[in-house]
């Protein structure tokens, strides 16, 4: 007998032979000697029979071993049985804490289509909610195309942003204040306190049940300041969330929440102001719109790619880079040919090694955040872009990463820096152009050349599951109760 036998698929072919032959158990254990207990075992997949006793079930029921080794179901009915076993039998089942159904003879066929029938559109959505790296790649493609189509707008969302400040508070100028957020979080009926033992998985947690929005004690630096994680999870509340069905909802509402703080960190009609002035004074510079709303670099960058095409006519495009060359994160509306997977995927992608987002890596004379910033034109087969480039570092290990903001050479003239001599030509995705080694190069050491790569294991695993991707409950609902008022933890 194989190791691999389908003891559900046998043990249902047993039985449609006994009551086609119409012998009852008893009379059939009669036959082959062996007790009408053992034999229901064998017929419910509950038990392997030895070598023996199958050959005499075979020869008992007028088949021979081949027969009842067949890997079919004998008919559709039993097909049904055996998938609702199945189900039953798997993880997915024993999460939900339901009672099984036994599919004996008495199960109406209709009502064990539609029990088998649930139980698949249950194994499809948590199949489509767990993501693996193709899917959430394909995901993150479509809301950057989708954002690309019109201008990385959101007009409901920019007057929603708008209109909560105001009502804290925001006097129309300047940076949006720690009180105004809290005073956004009290309107709609929360707390926001910081803790030390935040779930490693969460950057924020909202107690709906308690009215509070937990934070960490402090920002990592170069990363999300308090505030912004805080409108974050207001922007949940505001815009009508529910829980993510999908990994790709679950990145929708990403997007949402982060341009929703950003709108109310950088207002739409003090932003576009402060904006159109320097426009019209053609000193245009992200490092005086990150200084004037007190943002990081990356937030004020980004939120340029919100206004300007539409506020200023003016298309742009935006990259996080890495040291090693692979985009973080990247937006175009403006031609710029960023280079690409077969999906359309830009996320890990090298970038040109003569675009400013890279050569800035070069410099001799960089800092971990410079505020005149690098500027230089780049010469591709789409067009001539100007580009200015601001550097930065998350950590002592987490590694270096640069923030580009480009538009196309026709647009250079409302910026500061539009004056630099740096110019590179790049021909990629021409190989030629950086990825091709020089051949003399190649001559010396292609034969000889073994390195240890290093691997980013994100790129082989699916996100951990959990009611929001890449959250552990267990560790979540821990916090939550441990954190939770005395008169409400029972």
């Amino acid at each position: 007998m194989a190791d691999d036998l389908d003891l559900l698929t046998l043990g249902r072919r047993v039985r449609h032979l006994r009551t086609h032959r119409g012998l009852t158990l008893d009379a059939l254990g009669a036959d082959v000697g062996a007790a009408p207990s053992l034999l229901s075992l064998i017929e419910n997949g509950k038990r392997e029979p030895r070598l023996a006793l199958l050959r005499a079930l075979a020869d008992a029921l007028g088949v021979d071993v081949a027969e009842l080794l067949s890997p079919q179901a004998p008919d559709r009915r039993a097909a049904l049985e055996i998938e609702l076993e199945r189900a039953q039998r798997g993880p997915l089942f024993a999460e939900l804490g339901l009672p099984q159904v036994k599919p004996s003879q008495r199960l109406p066929t209709p009502v064990l289509e539609q029990l088998v029938g649930l139980h698949a559109e249950l194994a499809r959505r948590e199949e489509e909610a767990i993501a693996t790296p193709e899917e959430a790649r394909r995901a993150n493609t479509e809301l950057r195309l989708a954002r690309q189509e019109t201008g990385n707008y959101f007009p409901d969302i920019e007057a929603i942003a708008e209109q909560q400040v105001v009502r804290a508070g925001y006097p129309g100028a300047g940076a949006v204040s720690h009180r105004t957020v809290a005073r956004m979080a009290e309107a709609l009926g929360f707390d926001i306190l910081h803790v030390g033992d935040l779930p490693r998985s969460a950057r924020s947690v909202t107690d709906l049940k308690n009215g509070r929005i937990y934070l960490p004690q402090a920002s990592t630096p170069g990363g999300h300041g308090l505030r912004s994680l805080a409108l974050q999870a207001i922007a949940h509340r505001v815009l009508g969330h529910e829980r993510p069905r999908s990994y790709r909802e679950f990145l929708r509402q990403r997007v949402e929440v982060t341009y929703f703080a950003a709108a109310a960190l950088m207002p739409q009609a003090a932003a576009v102001g402060h904006l159109s002035a320097r426009k019209k004074e053609k000193d245009l510079a992200v490092e005086d719109f990150r200084d004037a709303f007190g943002v990081t670099h990356e937030a004020a960058a980004m939120r340029l790619t919100n206004l300007a095409t539409v506020h200023l006519a003016m298309p742009l495009h935006f990259l996080r880079v890495g040291a090693d060359g692979a985009i973080f994160r990247g937006y175009a509306n403006d031609g710029m040919p960023l280079p690409q997977d077969v999906t359309g995927a830009i996320e890990g992608q090298l970038v040109c090694r003569k675009w400013a987002a890279r050569s800035a890596f070069g410099r001799p004379d960089r800092a971990p955040e410079f505020y005149t910033g690098y500027c230089q034109y780049t010469d591709t087969p789409a067009g001539t872009f100007w580009e200015s480039v601001a550097m930065g570092a998350r950590g002592p290990d987490a590694g270096a990463f640069s923030i580009t903001v480009g538009v196309p050479y026709a647009h250079a003239k409302w910026f500061r820096g539009r004056d630099t001599r740096e110019r590179f030509t790049s021909t990629c995705p021409d190989p030629a152009c950086c990825q091709r080694p020089p051949a003399d190069l190649a001559d010396r050491w292609a034969a000889s050349a073994w390195p240890s790569a290093r691997m980013h294991q994100q790129i082989l695993a699916a996100l951990p599951r959990g009611r929001f991707p890449g959250v552990e409950d267990t560790e979540l609902f821990a916090f939550l109760d441990r954190h939770a008022p005395r008169d409400a933890q029972g």
